[in-house]
């Protein structure tokens, strides 16, 4: 399976790219710098130079672009090229999603970032990544989007196991919602391999 990583060499992707080689993905990174690419076979482009030819032969696109700050405004625009050169191709696009615009009842009817306890300083963030999932749900390409749990630890260890779940924010036994970087990264291979969820927003949490 060929799979291209976007932003291969951030915080999520890296590992990301590092989980695939370990199951024999055959991995492509697309950096802005050749320096920084964490793989022999690599692009380098920004993602608003990739093309339609660039991507139409790869089974998966992983898109694990993070945005900060007042770019988070590029969620949107660079969600929508995406869909635009993958048209027309058989290439799935998985997206390393965010946690705030998980529903938090049955209802759907409020997203976590609605909420009153949600940080402030990360509103804007989830606003725009939610906006770019909407985006994704009028297009027809064929995508996953994988939220993460509420509390998303980098530092956090690889235990191999996680629950998945879907549109609602979930919680364990204790009521917390949590997953690692590493553990996130173990449950978009599987579902890179698997492919259960296509055209769907799934959430994943220990």
């Amino acid at each position: 399976m060929k799979v291209a990583v976007i932003g291969a060499n951030g915080k999520q992707g890296s590992m990301i790219v590092e989980e695939a080689f370990k199951r024999g993905l055959d991995v492509t990174s697309i950096v802005r710098d050749e320096k920084k690419s964490p793989t022999e076979k690599f692009l380098v482009r920004d993602v608003y130079n990739l093309t339609h030819n660039d991507v139409k032969d790869f089974d998966v696109l992983v898109d694990a672009l993070g945005f900060f700050g007042d770019s988070v405004k590029e969620f949107v625009p660079s969600t929508q090229h995406l869909i635009d050169i993958l048209e027309e191709t058989d290439t799935r696009l998985m997206v390393v999603g965010g946690a705030g615009s998980l529903y938090v009842n049955k209802e759907h009817t409020q997203r976590r970032f609605e909420q009153a306890d949600f940080p402030d300083f990360v509103k804007p963030l989830s606003l725009e990544m939610g906006k770019a999932l909407d985006v994704l749900r009028q297009s027809n390409i064929n995508w996953t989007y994988l939220s993460p749990a509420d509390d998303f630890d980098f530092d956090a260890e690889k235990t191999g196991e996680y629950v998945l779940a879907g549109e609602e924010m979930t919680f364990d036994k204790n009521g917390v919602s949590k997953i690692s970087y590493a553990d996130y990264a173990v449950a978009i291979v599987d579902e890179i391999i698997a492919a259960k969820h296509q055209k769907e927003r799934i959430s994943v949490r220990w």
